[in-house]
């Protein structure tokens, strides 16, 4: 199989260098050793129409990076617009946060167009696409119209929510009917498939069972596979980064103390404000935690564009200050917050000096943050994970001390318990954790995903050979590029 991935953007994948999410870190390892081609965007953009949309290839391993240029006209309503402003929002059931115009929306379709025009000089006989997440719902129809008919599959990396939640988002029955042109179409946990199904069947009307809607595209299947993380690969790393000059600095930093460690971008699904309310209340309801354990909050930004972000970092900014000033004291700051990344070597680093991992949003896919944190700890002292139940990572990592984000109390309560929990305790509760991690690795997420591509491209095969029409799509305008939907 010649397999092309594709997400919004691609990772070269320098160790020293922050990686750009989990979606990032996942995929890399992947394309490393299966020889898959990698498409995405360069980052930057183009002006003008392109004959030809321009690829930089470079190798990656035994695969390949593709990195597209975007039309500039359409991508700041693409990427800030509806992928980020209604789609994100909606995913993480944040419908009081959903913005987009009509133009957003039709960008969004445009740079799908694009990039399906940009996969066909990769297609090949024996080809299979797999798309990955949100940004490109509508990719598979897209490709089906220009005659593709090798199996494409679909991976959501977000939550897929309630009916009420994603019939807030302008154009949502639109968007569905386009994913029913994949083969396959992957979810983190069985409540998102479920929810999938339920307004396929609810909303579209159409014939679901057992994973399986019968649409005009014939078969999709809907399923669940977790991804996971290299557990042998992130401990390997933790141990080497021992010595790194920042894991170093770090610990000496620490003078005894104890430390808890929060990793995310900046995000309002992250659930930043209430964990740091959290350790706010923690050491005005235990005074004698003060001194004894700090929060380091590593918080990179992004989309910094969109106005619910730029609030967001200014509120996090200024609750750190508040209780940095309320609890600190001139030689010991209780909250160290860094706007920055750091590659996955140094993170390990970081993950296992810290002896609770505080992994608590408001609503995750995944989150890989905490697989990491536990296979980075050491095996003879682990550190705890505090977990949000709301992160699809709860649903294996059961051993986690769980809590409810909204529950600022609940929090406070249970990351005081996190620090004084027993070795015996702690090493029960990781060793558990850790069999999980190592029976759902990524490598076994891939080749879980890909043989189920396979075999669902035959079950489609069986019921719809080839598409007699085009698209399930509005009339396109063969004379204007830049208005084809209608």
């Amino acid at each position: 199989m010649n397999l092309v991935v594709v997400s919004n953007r691609v990772s070269r994948g320098k160790p020293n260098e922050p990686m750009t999410g989990g979606l990032a870190a996942a995929l890399l390892p992947i394309v490393e050793k299966s020889g898959a081609i990698w498409v995405g965007s360069s980052g930057r953009v183009r002006d003008g129409n392109q004959k030809e949309p321009f690829a930089e290839i470079e190798a990656l391993g035994a695969g390949a990076l593709a990195m597209l240029d975007l039309p500039a006209a359409h991508y700041g309503g693409y990427y800030e617009g509806f992928a980020n402003s209604a789609l994100w929002p909606a995913l993480h059931s944040r419908a009081d946060l959903i913005r987009a115009s009509h133009e957003d929306y039709l960008s969004y379709r445009e740079v799908n167009a694009f990039m399906a025009r940009a996969l066909l000089r990769f297609r090949k006989a024996d080809s299979a696409f797999w798309i990955q997440d949100y940004h490109f719902l509508a990719l598979g129809a897209e490709l089906r119209d220009l005659r593709v008919t090798e199996p494409i599959g679909f991976f959501l990396h977000t939550p897929w929510p309630a009916r009420s939640v994603i019939g807030g988002v302008p154009h949502h029955r639109e968007l569905v009917e386009a994913m029913l042109a994949y083969d396959l179409i992957g979810f983190q946990t069985e409540e998102d498939c479920e929810n999938f199904l339920a307004y396929a069947q609810s909303d579209l009307g159409l014939v679901v069972h057992d994973g399986v809607i019968i649409s005009r595209y014939g078969r999709t299947r809907a399923a669940v596979f977790p991804i996971g993380i290299d557990p042998q690969l992130f401990a390997q790393l933790a141990t080497k980064a021992s010595t790194h000059p920042d894991v170093s600095r770090l610990r000496r930093s620490l003078n005894g103390e104890k430390l808890a460690i929060g990793v995310d971008r900046l995000d309002y699904s992250k659930g930043l404000i209430n964990r740091i309310k959290a350790f706010d209340r923690m050491w005005t309801l235990h005074p004698s935690l003060a001194r004894t354990v700090s929060l380091l909050q590593i918080a990179t930004p992004s989309r910094g564009a969109i106005e619910a972000y730029g609030n967001l970092q200014s509120e996090v900014a200024r609750l750190v200050s508040d209780v940095n000033g309320v609890h600190g004291e001139v030689d010991w700051t209780p909250i160290r917050y860094l706007n920055k990344g750091f590659g996955q070597a140094v993170l390990a680093g970081l993950y296992r000096t810290a002896q609770v991992g505080v992994v608590t949003p408001l609503q995750d896919g995944m989150n890989l943050v905490a697989k990491e944190y536990v296979a980075a700890q050491n095996p003879v002292d682990p550190g705890v994970l505090v977990l949000s139940k709301f992160a699809g990572a709860s649903n294996e990592l059961d051993t986690a001390l769980l809590v409810n984000p909204h529950d600022i109390d609940g929090m406070a309560r249970t990351i005081a318990i996190a620090l004084s929990m027993p070795l015996t305790e702690r090493r029960m509760r990781w060793e558990a954790m850790m069999a999980k991690l190592r029976g759902h690795t990524i490598q076994q997420w891939f080749a879980d995903f890909t043989d189920a591509l396979h075999e669902s491209q035959l079950d489609r095969s069986e019921l719809a050979p080839v598409l007699a029409e085009p698209s399930l799509w509005p009339l396109r305008s063969a004379s204007n590029n830049t208005a084809r939907y209608h």
